[in-house]
């Protein structure tokens, strides 16, 4: 392979990962699709940790291609909610769940974590799955999560990536994505100062489904 088709792979690579910040077009359509199936793995196990009834009130934040709305559809028997900023994913999410919307069974809306569109204590269990790295204030933005959720809610967190310094390949994609990727200390410091409670932290070992980098897998569960 010539040394232009390497640069020519790479810039075409760069490309497709600068969507994973706000899909657009017909490269965060692909990328939509991409993650979909890509973080399957990674979903099924961080829902592992979640104790979800059949009367829990779901907000999926960031909620990408749908695929976690239509698992969740299938764990509760309330109503659930997807939220993302990116029109693209709205309209993907909505495609994917449509009878579930026209049963009133789901919705979901285009808006920011920032000024969520939601009543105080509106809902139990809120979700967060490879969003957290985009969301423009941390810590006040988790106060807005804690906002709508009910007494003795839940906030979830799940990623696929933790910080490690050393990973050439990991501050590339952080320069390239203005991202931020937090330790199991930085959740707890600043969930806790957000006004959550009980903060549980999960890893294990994975790789970044985008990248292929070795990483690793961490959730987060923080109680209102």
């Amino acid at each position: 392979m010539s040394d232009d088709k390497k640069m020519r792979r790479t810039k075409e690579e760069k490309e497709l990962l600068i969507n994973a910040r706000k899909p657009k077009g017909d490269l965060g359509d692909k990328l939509l699709d991409r993650m979909n199936k890509s973080h399957e793995s990674l979903a099924q196990w961080g829902v592992s940790h979640l104790d979800i009834s059949k009367d829990d009130v779901i907000l999926d934040i960031g909620c990408g291609g749908g695929v976690n709305l239509e698992r969740f559809l299938k764990m509760t028997d309330n109503k659930v909610y997807g939220l993302d900023y990116s029109e693209i994913a709205v309209e993907k999410s909505i495609k994917l769940n449509q009878a579930a919307i026209d049963d009133g069974r789901c919705e979901i809306i285009q808006g920011s974590v920032s000024d969520l569109p939601f009543d105080d204590n509106s809902f139990d269990i809120v979700t967060c799955f490879e969003t957290v790295y985009f969301w423009p204030d941390f810590l006040n933005d988790s106060k807005e999560v804690r906002r709508v959720l009910k007494d003795d809610g839940i906030m979830f967190i799940c990623n696929e990536a933790i910080p490690n310094e050393d990973d050439e390949g990991q501050n590339e994609l952080i320069d390239l994505l203005d991202m931020d990727i937090y330790s199991e200390d930085e959740f707890d410091e600043y969930l806790r100062e957000a006004g959550f409670s009980d903060i549980i932290c999960f890893s294990k070992d994975g790789s970044d489904s985008l990248t292929k980098e070795v990483t690793g897998w961490l959730c987060v569960i923080a109680r209102k």
